[in-house]
C-alpha cells in the first residue's frame, strides 16, 4: 500500500504562468545581454519588437524565426538576461522591449543594438506591424 502525505508545502497557491521571474534592473548584466544577442534570431525579435513602437507582441507573432520550440528558447533567453519583459495573458505569452530598465542600466546600448539590427534582412513575407494581434486584436 502506498502511503502519500499531502501538506501544504507541496501545493501550488498560483498557477505557475502567474509569474515569470526576471533580473532587476540592477542585477542585468552587461555579458548575459551581449550573449543573449548574439544570437541572430534573438537580436531579430528585438528589432521587430523595437520596430513594432514596443507595443507588446505575443510569442506567435515570430513564427517565421523558426519553431515554437525555439521561439520558446529564444525568448526565454532574452527574458533571464532581462532584455525582454515576457507577461502570461490566458494562453499567450505578451513580449515588450525593457527599454526603460537597459537604458537605466547601459545608457544608449539599446539604441545601438537596434540600429545595427536596422541593417539586419528580416524576412518580407508579412508586415509585422500590421499584424492583428500588433494593434490589440486577438
Amino acid at each position: 500500500m502506498l502511503n502519500i502525505e499531502i501538506s501544504p508545502a507541496n501545493c501550488y497557491y498560483m498557477p505557475m504562468t502567474n509569474y515569470l521571474p526576471h533580473p532587476d534592473t540592477e542585477d542585468i548584466a552587461l555579458p548575459i545581454v551581449l550573449a543573449a544577442l548574439g544570437d541572430e534570431t534573438r537580436l531579430m525579435m528585438i528589432a521587430i519588437l523595437a520596430r513594432n513602437s514596443e507595443k507588446a507582441m505575443t510569442c506567435g507573432q515570430f513564427l517565421q524565426l523558426g519553431s515554437k520550440t525555439a521561439l520558446s528558447y529564444h525568448v526565454a533567453k532574452l527574458r533571464e538576461a532581462g532584455v525582454i519583459h515576457v507577461r502570461p495573458e490566458g494562453t499567450k505569452r505578451m513580449l515588450t522591449l525593457r527599454r526603460d530598465d537597459l537604458e537605466k542600466r547601459f545608457p544608449g546600448f539599446l539604441d545601438s543594438v537596434v540600429a545595427s539590427a536596422a541593417a539586419t534582412p528580416f524576412p518580407d513575407t508579412q508586415d509585422w506591424t500590421d499584424m492583428p494581434e500588433a494593434k490589440g486584436g486577438a
